[in-house]
């Protein structure tokens, strides 16, 4: 068992709110979450949303029948809660008729629990979101030196908790296989109608090859032979439902800034090698610069996200080639960071430094690497 982020979930509920924990399948949302009941030492019940009779109860939005659900509890657990019809309105007469109930709610993917959210719960939720394990949470069970020294296995095989317990090669690419071929597009077929699942598959495989590069969307409806704005749509579905991060290029309106292109990186880097089957150890392949690259960007969202940062993150390029790998703005201030894989050093960009005087540059390489995203 790894420890996550969120251990005492009272810790993390407000008074007369709904707690929300939300995030990739596979992740662990219902492990912490019957692992808190299990040790809460308070009455509690718990429900799965598939459950066809405990979801129609529910959907009923019947008051009185709520009420006896939920009355003789302190706690009240509805894991993949999605899947309950009008949730958002469910959870809302829970919470006002319970206030002092600690109401909690798991769910596989954003779009489908904003979507369902909505307006009933304005003001009345708290959102935890749960990612594959990060860094920030591997510290308590390695070393800085053990994670160094599993820097390989991270660029391969990504982060998920099934596959860093799995003890071979061979069960790690099992794990990822299943979770990309069965859950990757389970909730978008779910709940979206989506004419060909097999091009959405080769939308994703397209974009494991251009991890770090700018997307150009007309560019990959010419590949795919569909539409720039159905290319759009499944981008957004893709970045709702956690398999891609859409990072904007950051401008101030300097001519030779670039400001409309974008880059798209993938959560986990396992899955991102399973949708092209490639695992081949790194002194087999090309790409080591672009593995880093995703992993470092994918484990900063992580710590970002635990540590309540509230800016934005960009790249930072212009059209003679000069570039900033990831770029993060708050409040006015800038901090540009560089990634090598080689232990080469390089200095700002001249237009960088030039423009941009007070922003501060770092290159992260491999030897110091684990500052910035433990």
């Amino acid at each position: 068992m790894f420890e996550r982020i969120y251990t005492d979930l009272r810790k993390e509920a407000r008074k007369n709110r709904v707690l929300i924990i939300y995030g990739p399948r596979r992740t662990g949302k219902t492990t912490i979450l019957t692992s808190f009941l299990e040790q809460c030492g308070v009455k509690f019940r718990l429900e799965r949303g598939d459950n066809t009779r405990i979801s129609n109860l529910l959907a009923s939005r019947d008051e009185t029948a709520i009420r006896e659900f939920a009355e003789e509890y302190e706690i009240i657990a509805l894991d993949e809660a999605q899947t309950i019809p009008e949730i958002g309105s469910v959870l809302k007469i829970m919470i006002d008729n319970f206030p002092d109930k600690l109401i909690i709610a798991t769910g596989s993917s954003s779009f489908e629990l904003s979507q369902k959210l909505g307006e009933p719960l304005t003001g009345r939720k708290r959102t935890l979101l749960l990612y594959p394990l990060s860094h920030k949470e591997l510290k308590k069970h390695f070393t800085a030196v053990e994670l160094k020294a599993r820097l390989e296995e991270f660029l391969l095989f990504g982060a998920y908790p099934e596959v860093l317990t799995a003890r071979t090669k061979k069960e790690k690419i099992e794990i990822l296989t299943e979770l990309a071929d069965s859950y990757l597009l389970k909730d978008i077929l779910a709940l979206e109608k989506i004419r060909s699942s097999r091009t959405l598959m080769q939308l994703i495989k397209l974009l494991a090859f251009q991890v770090g590069s700018q997307v150009s969307l007309n560019e990959l409806a010419g590949q795919l032979s569909i539409d720039v704005k159905t290319v759009g749509r499944y981008l957004d579905l893709l970045e709702k439902t956690f398999v891609i991060k859409r990072i904007t290029a950051f401008s101030r309106n300097l001519r030779k800034e670039i400001a409309s292109k974008v880059k798209y990186y993938f959560l986990d880097n396992g899955i991102r090698n399973a949708v092209i089957s490639q695992f081949n150890q790194l002194t087999e392949r090309d790409d080591h610069g672009l593995l880093f690259e995703n992993f470092l960007v994918s484990e900063r969202l992580k710590k970002l996200a635990y540590e309540s940062f509230y800016g934005n993150l960009h790249f930072w390029r212009t059209y003679d080639g000069q570039e900033v790998d990831l770029v993060e703005e708050v409040e006015g201030t800038l901090a540009g960071y560089e990634f090598k894989w080689g232990s080469k050093t390089t200095k700002p960009p001249k237009d960088w430094a030039a423009t941009y005087p007070e922003a501060s540059y770092t290159v992260i390489s491999r030897e110091n690497y684990l500052e910035f995203i433990r």
